[in-house]
């Protein structure tokens, strides 16, 4: 079992077929965490219960996520989401997986920590990288 880091296969071609709309007040994208018991990555297809962590003030399916519309920066198109905190939570996560709840929970992305990361009655806040053409969680060269 492990965490793998990549852009899931399935949601580049469903880019293709306009099912991923980034814009804001488009769809829902969610952000659900995952112990070191789960198996996600570029062959991740959708939101899974299987590995997700559990805890205080963490619901099963995560929460939403705030997106910023898509915007180019050179050639470089990039999405960028709000910093996501789970208040006051007691859980302990590895990686997480981030989907569009309005597209029958399609996954998007899979994120590897490097290693668990743990909060115990305090702050668990997801912290998104600056949106450049290098750095953005999303983005398409």
């Amino acid at each position: 079992m492990a965490i793998t880091s990549a852009i899931c296969t399935t949601f580049k071609q469903q880019l293709l077929v306009g099912t991923h709309n980034f814009a804001t007040g488009g769809n829902t994208f969610k952000l659900a965490l995952y112990t070191s018991s789960a198996t996600l990555g570029a062959s991740t297809t959708a939101y899974t219960t299987a590995g997700e962590a559990t805890g205080t003030n963490y619901s099963a399916g995560g929460s939403n996520l705030t997106n910023i519309t898509p915007f180019a920066t050179g050639t470089t198109a990039v999405v960028d989401f709000s910093d996501l905190t789970f208040s006051t939570a007691t859980i302990t996560a590895r990686g997480c997986l981030i989907y569009n709840s309005t597209a029958t929970n399609a996954a998007v992305a899979a994120i590897d920590f490097g290693g668990d990361k743990t909060s115990t009655a305090g702050d668990f806040t997801i912290v998104f990288p600056t949106p450049t053409a290098t750095g953005a969680i999303i983005r398409l060269a």
